[in-house]
């Protein structure tokens, strides 16, 4: 890593169907062993079940239901004179939004299902209507920090 400036962020390529950034970033995310053909297709029929579903604009839902999960504030330990605190600190929109995105991907995988189209559009549609396991982990989060708030002073 460099010592004196840090790297320029790089802008993500929408995707071709909806031009949406997040959805490109979260199918760069999902894809396993360099298969982005695979994950667009799992993506792009996701969207399919949650238009049939929710009758709405899919894009829409899942703009909602990533500014549901992402946190607004966690927990980083810091070490203070031998002993390591919790210190809640807030998180910055980008990585709010990678959390949001982490987590919406990991518990659509452990989700029951017929196949990762079926679960992702579930997870989605249930975290656009603040229900779902992406929620309660986001509220676990906050949970954690809110009960860590006495060691505040240490950020």
């Amino acid at each position: 890593m460099p010592r004196r400036k840090s790297p320029p962020k790089r802008q993500p390529v929408p995707d071709s169907k909806f031009g949406n950034v997040h959805i490109s970033m979260l199918v760069s995310r999902m894809m396993r062993g360099g298969k982005k053909s695979v994950a667009l297709r799992i993506m792009y029929d996701a969207m399919d079940i949650i238009e049939e579903k929710a009758k709405r604009n899919p894009v829409e839902v899942f703009e909602q239901g990533l500014r549901n999960v992402s946190p607004a504030i966690e927990v980083k330990p810091m070490r203070v004179g031998g002993a390591t605190y919790q210190v809640p600190v807030e998180v910055p929109a980008q990585r709010g939004l990678t959390l949001a995105m982490r987590w919406i991907l990991e518990n659509a995988r452990k989700r029951g299902g017929r196949g990762m189209p079926d679960k992702l559009a579930n997870e989605l549609l249930d975290a656009s209507n603040n229900q779902g396991a992406s929620i309660k982990r986001k509220d676990d989060t906050h949970r954690m920090a809110d009960a860590n708030k006495a060691f505040a002073h240490f950020r």
